[in-house]
C-alpha cells in the first residue's frame, strides 16, 4: 500500500516527500479531531468508581469502604528503610 502511494505521488522526490508529510498530517488531524472525539465516550478511561468520603455513614452505593483490619500508620506491613530483603546465608 505504501509503495503504491509513493508511486502515485507526483513531482519527483521532493514532491513525494512533501506529499507524504501532508498525507501523514491529514491522517493525524483526521484521527485527532474526528475519530478520537467520536470514540472517547465509548472508552472506559474516565469511568471512576471511587468517591470522596464525606463523613456520612449512610452507606450510599459507590462509597469507598475501608476494611476494619486496615493497618494504622504505626504498623506498616513493609519496611520503610529499604525495599531490598537482607541477604540470606546459604546453608551447606
Amino acid at each position: 500500500m505504501y509503495a503504491w502511494i509513493w508511486r502515485k505521488l507526483p513531482f519527483g522526490l521532493a514532491g513525494k516527500l512533501v506529499g507524504s508529510v501532508l498525507l501523514t498530517a491529514a491522517t493525524v488531524a483526521l484521527l485527532w479531531f474526528v475519530v478520537f472525539p467520536w470514540a472517547e465516550p465509548l472508552l472506559p478511561f474516565d469511568d471512576v468508581q471511587v468517591t470522596q468520603d464525606s463523613g456520612d455513614t449512610g452507606g450510599q452505593e459507590g462509597d469507598l469502604t475501608v476494611p476494619s483490619n486496615a493497618p494504622t500508620d504505626e504498623e506498616l506491613p513493609y519496611s520503610t528503610e529499604t525495599n531490598n530483603a537482607p541477604p540470606s546465608t546459604p546453608s551447606r
